[in-house]
């Protein structure tokens, strides 16, 4: 689908069309994203990506008909090249488990801005997880108690990375912050996920939180 590789095919699915709207000027102006399709409601959203094949949905939840977690089950197990990324209202623990268990790669909700928007599509695009940071904590809230932490040796550096990532930020981000390249980044993070025995930045964030590293 995509003509350059290097860009990053959208669809966008929400019921309302001043949001769709919206979101579609915003991304528009991002060099590396092109929306190539809209839908109205989780069927249609189905039947979009089952067409155009996007590398990333952009999924509300609370749509008529089909809702954007069935759309999401549906999506993932017949196209799991592309992910999806939840952007909704709502932030409590059914919707947010919903959407995860149904196979979305991020969510985030309609407080985020365009950058965080632009960032967390990049990143799911790669094969991540993003969550906002309030997403995160309360996705782990539950899981603090009953599961401690295990005790794991980490750098300085390490530890770092794995506190900002806690916070929301993405790789650009954490760069920035502690002034090394994106790269060095990555490898820190692998190196975290090799240590606390994770496979994605999800699961990094929640052993944040348990170990008591996130602030």
């Amino acid at each position: 689908m995509d003509a350059d590789p290097g860009t990053i095919t959208v669809v966008v699915a929400d019921d309302q069309t001043t949001v769709r709207d919206g979101l579609t000027t915003v991304l528009s102006l991002l060099p590396d994203v092109t929306v190539v399709g809209e839908a109205r409601d989780g069927a249609e959203a189905v039947e979009v990506v089952g067409r155009l094949s996007p590398r990333v949905v952009l999924m509300d939840l609370r749509m008529p008909g089909v809702d954007g977690v069935a759309a999401t089950a549906a999506i993932t197990a017949a196209h799991p090249a592309t992910a999806v990324l939840v952007l909704t209202t709502y932030a409590d623990d059914a919707s947010i488990a919903g959407a995860l268990r149904a196979g979305a790669r991020g969510y985030l909700t309609k407080d985020a801005g365009r950058a965080e928007i632009a960032a967390a599509i990049r990143s799911v695009a790669s094969g991540h997880t993003t969550l906002a940071a309030d997403v995160g904590a309360r996705l782990v809230s539950g899981l603090t108690a009953a599961e401690p932490a295990p005790d794991v040796d980490l750098t300085d550096r390490e530890l770092d990375v794995l506190r900002r990532m806690a916070a929301g930020r993405s790789n650009t981000e954490i760069a920035k912050d502690l002034f090394i390249g994106v790269s060095t980044v990555k490898s820190h993070i692998n190196s975290l996920f090799a240590k606390l025995g994770v496979r994605d930045r999800g699961q990094a964030i929640a052993y944040a939180h348990r170990a008591g590293l996130a602030r």
